[in-house]
């Protein structure tokens, strides 16, 4: 078992237990079918990659589920998970 697994950092960086191990699911099927790691590790364990981009702050689940990058997250400028939105505010 990896080490950072048992720290409770890495669980409250995403959230929780439950955001956590659908965030390594969902990376690591993503890394299984040939998408790119986003940090720079020469290691052919993929549990290791996804450990690392989370706690790079690299890949975050959004308000959908879905795994996004902080980059991608930022050049669309929507909200991160852990942002706040106003809903009772207009849109620009």
């Amino acid at each position: 078992m990896h080490e950072e697994l048992k720290e409770e950092e890495i669980v409250n960086r995403v959230g929780g237990r439950f955001k956590l191990s659908t965030l390594i699911q969902k990376r690591m099927i993503a890394l299984n079918q040939g998408a790119r790691p986003l940090v720079d590790m020469r290691s052919p364990d993929k549990m290791a990659i996804v450990i690392q981009e989370i706690m790079q702050d690299k890949i975050f689940l959004d308000l959908a589920g879905n795994v996004r990058t902080r980059e991608e997250a930022e050049d669309m400028g929507g909200p991160m998970d852990g942002d706040t939105v106003d809903l009772t505010q207009p849109e620009d």
